[in-house]
């Protein structure tokens, strides 16, 4: 005889956390939760924080609710299994989440005072540098805990930091800006001599290079990426939808006529 729900007047916080304990009670929970440990449920925490990102893209807000909620719920996912495990349960991580956001923040909490907002980023810097040298297993080298699950253009921004913080950086964004050209130079030679191996390690070159930009102008190159892609679908579906009134698809037309259409949607919505 399967149990009820938790109860719907519980607080939405705790009944979620009921309703995750009662998906992993090994007694009658559900088969497909219970058989999940932390590195599987790890790629669905990535895949909907993209989910999130995506509703920010498109300022569905409605959509946000509902996938800041899943995003929520991995969280309660992870912190149940650690539970079991006797390690932590989802109270440390809100507490030592707390804890975090009041010690970074001086100069709302404390007396600190911060003159500008580069010196508040810097001195948010600071903070994490010497939490990371009071940690009990700190790493031995600079660059050896940023994450390496990262997504590659992220990671590359956050090794460059790391290193710029010890003066490891071009001094201005025309010396980057030539170091990828120069890049681009050398993934042409491999290209050109057909060499795919070789090729790849330049291409990987050119991308941490413009990551290393996007860090120097302050961008964030996954956001800039994400809102490139955008305009690409847009400006494609254009292109459909022009072929479509002429009863093609784009398998039936050529790329002259297909590039003149993508130049007809970049002039639209320059408009």
């Amino acid at each position: 005889m399967p149990r009820p729900a938790p109860s719907a007047d519980l607080p939405p916080m705790a009944r979620l956390l009921a309703i995750m304990a009662r998906l992993r009670d090994r007694d009658d929970g559900c088969p497909w939760d219970l058989e999940q440990t932390f590195a599987t449920i790890a790629p669905y925490t990535v895949e909907e924080a993209y989910e999130v990102a995506d509703a920010v893209e498109r300022n569905d807000l409605a959509d946000l609710k509902d996938e800041l909620g899943d995003l929520l719920l991995q969280v309660v996912f992870h912190a149940r299994m650690a539970e079991e495990q006797g390690a932590f349960d989802f109270d440390d991580v809100a507490r030592a989440i707390n804890d975090k956001m009041v010690r970074r923040h001086p100069h709302v909490f404390a007396d600190e005072t911060y003159v500008s907002l580069s010196d508040q980023k810097a001195g948010w810097e600071f903070l994490k540098a010497a939490e990371r040298a009071g940690k009990a297993t700190a790493p031995a080298g600079l660059l050896d805990d940023v994450p390496v699950g990262l997504p590659g253009l992220t990671r590359a921004v956050k090794l460059s930091k790391r290193a710029a913080s010890v003066g490891f950086v071009w001094p201005t964004v025309q010396d980057v800006i030539a170091k990828l050209h120069e890049e681009v130079g050398e993934l042409l030679v491999e290209v050109e001599a057909g060499d795919m191996a070789k090729a790849r390690d330049e291409l990987g070159d050119v991308l941490f290079v413009a990551a290393n930009l996007a860090r120097t102008l302050d961008i964030d190159p996954e956001d800039a990426v994400r809102s490139t892609n955008a305009k690409f679908v847009r400006r494609f579906q254009y292109v459909e939808a022009r072929l479509a009134e002429r009863g093609r698809t784009p398998d039936q037309s050529d790329l002259a006529e297909m590039d003149a259409l993508w130049d007809q949607a970049k002039a639209a919505e320059r408009v």
